[in-house]
């Protein structure tokens, strides 16, 4: 009798392209009763590395059950960045979430990533190779991450910004110098 390969579940062969990170995991407790009760909460940032991030918290009485809360959540609340050549970002730019700011720029091939903590594990998931950032005002790993995030909905591709406009990429491009000679000799 041959055996069988035991059967898979459905959610983890939907996607399996996913990489995640566990940021923070935290210890909470409840005082009752009769003592103490012990919980714990999971922040962690999921994404595939071509240019989707998501992040998600998740609580429960048990660490792998609250990073799986944690994951699921970021699986459905991910976002898509348009990458500068599949490594950076196409410009500068700022984030803020309460208390916490970050800043980002795009860098030069070879910088590496240069940030600190949870802006590493948003910019790792990510798939970005090439970037500087700081992190200005608030330290906690939640706000940072809202920062970050809503930093990098800000950005916008020169074909966006070319379509959204009426014109062609290479206008968009077009240093600003270049353009007052191009005036120059049409006129």
């Amino acid at each position: 009798m041959a055996e069988r390969e035991p059967r898979r579940d459905r959610r983890e062969d939907a996607s399996p392209e996913f990489a995640d990170r566990l940021v923070a995991i935290n210890r909470v407790s409840k005082t009752v009763k009769g003592g103490k009760r012990f919980g714990f909460a999971a922040l962690v940032v999921v994404g595939d590395q071509k240019g989707r991030v998501g992040y998600g918290k998740g609580k429960a009485k048990e660490v792998p059950e609250a990073i799986r809360k944690a994951t699921e959540q970021a699986k459905r609340q991910m976002i898509r960045v348009q990458l500068r050549e599949g490594r950076t970002l196409h410009h500068d730019m700022e984030g803020r979430h309460g208390a916490g700011r970050v800043v980002m720029r795009a860098a030069v091939p070879g910088t590496g990533i240069i940030a600190g903590g949870p802006m590493r594990a948003v910019f790792e998931m990510l798939g970005l190779q090439d970037v500087v950032s700081k992190s200005l005002g608030s330290s906690n790993p939640y706000n940072m991450i809202r920062a970050t995030i809503d930093g990098l909905k800000k950005e916008q591709s020169p074909r966006s910004v070319a379509q959204r406009r009426g014109k062609k990429v290479a206008e968009i491009l077009r240093k600003p110098e270049d353009a007052a000679a191009a005036e120059a000799v049409e006129a």
